[in-house]
């Protein structure tokens, strides 16, 4: 079941800290546990290209365990039908061909009683497969398996807010249930001072490639907010005329905000001269003391030079993390998606993971409230274009 609080709660265990064989069954069941509360119908829908159904994501992270692990590690294995891993492949050329993305929505067939099915056969060969032959290489596959799952995890839970928050009558997906209705626990400015830092996973738990290899950054001495942005801050901005101040913005930001109207973050909506938001647990008013959300880097720039400061770089805001709460929102930071010193692409399809979005892409660091347990830690690269807001996004302040 989904956990009653709106916060889904982190945890400092990885799976790697537990039974492999446990991790699986209780990963795999929380990507169900967030399809609870949905009707038949709500499986189906996608508005826009970068969103996918959660059907799409109950067979997709099945079809990963099935493509990378059964197929090669278990003995005589029979994939469940020779369509699916055609339909529910996302991205990896070397898997062979697929649906292209914007066509996920038109998978009506199989229907979504085939979908859970399919999991449950993966799920029976994957238990067998573990209780025969559990090898330090099939365990880090399984591990990685898992991860991916849990980021298909975060991504259902705001494609579905997404596929809600576009319904015109605004559904609950939950009642109470919001990842957007939090606080700042700290306040006030940490100082850090000049020098070189240490920056990248360096050993220990289960990490990205992307987050390798470990090198030194020099960082002039700077000042980082202990809070995040809030939405009364926010609504100074837009009230002080921020969405209609060109100089405020990049120039491909004030292009967006020209080519699409913006005036407000995603899933705002004035009412009556009243700000709302939307959230899986229905429309509300805006809470001018919870943290900003659903916010993307042009915004968080803009925001940031109204305010005299700017963003922090990735660096930055890993040399300062250790002193911050993070964690309720992926904080946008001022620096372009590439790669690490030595930074190594895997061979075959595990290597198309990270290193071919190393373009065009902006660095977010923190987790946020809809990151599932256990996933986050201060090395974490997220990334995402520049003009997404749908992900749990805000914004932090160095000055």
């Amino acid at each position: 079941m989904l956990p009653e609080t709106e916060t889904l709660e982190h945890s400092s265990d990885t799976t790697q800290h537990r039974d492999t064989p446990a991790s699986y069954e209780v990963v795999r069941q929380y990507t169900e546990d967030l399809c609870e509360p949905l009707q038949l119908e709500d499986y189906i829908p996608q508005p826009v290209d970068f969103v996918s159904p959660p059907k799409w994501h109950l067979a997709h992270t099945s079809w990963f365990f099935e493509e990378f692990i059964l197929v090669k590690y278990l003995k005589n294995y029979q994939r469940y039908h020779s369509d699916f891993s055609y339909l529910f492949n996302s991205y990896y050329n070397h898997m062979g061909s697929r649906v292209i993305r914007t066509d996920r929505g038109n998978i009506t067939r199989p229907g979504v009683k085939e979908v859970y099915r399919y999991r449950a056969h993966v799920n029976e060969a994957m238990r067998q497969l573990m209780a025969e032959n559990l090898t330090p290489e099939l365990e880090e596959l399984i591990i990685l398996g898992l991860n991916h799952e849990q980021q298909h995890q975060e991504l259902l839970i705001t494609d579905l807010k997404y596929i809600f928050g576009h319904n015109p009558i605004f559904p609950v997906y939950k009642k109470d249930f919001s990842l957007t209705e939090v606080k700042n626990e700290e306040s006030g400015w940490i100082s850090v001072p000049e020098g070189v830092y240490e920056i990248g996973f360096q050993d220990g738990d289960f990490h990205y490639d992307n987050e390798l290899g470990r090198h030194k950054a020099y960082l002039e001495g700077f000042e980082i907010n202990r809070a995040l942005v809030t939405n009364g801050e926010y609504l100074e901005f837009i009230q002080d005329g921020g969405y209609q101040n060109f100089d405020l913005w990049l120039d491909e930001g004030w292009q967006w905000v020209n080519a699409g109207a913006a005036q407000a973050p995603l899933y705002w909506h004035q009412i009556d001269g009243v700000w709302h938001t939307y959230t899986l647990g229905g429309l509300q008013k805006v809470n001018p003391d919870s943290v900003l959300c659903h916010v993307n880097f042009f915004e968080a720039s803009a925001f940031a030079a109204w305010k005299g400061m700017r963003l922090p770089t990735e660096f930055e805001w890993e040399a300062a993390a250790p002193q911050l709460a993070w964690g309720q929102r992926w904080e946008w930071t001022h620096s372009a998606y590439l790669p690490y010193p030595r930074f190594s692409k895997a061979p075959g399809a595990i290597g198309e993971y990270n290193g071919k979005f190393m373009i065009n892409q902006m660095v977010l660091r923190g987790g946020s409230t809809a990151t599932s347990p256990g996933h986050s830690r201060i090395t974490y690269r997220n990334f995402f274009h520049p003009h997404l807001q749908w992900q749990c996004m805000g914004v932090r302040l160095v000055r």
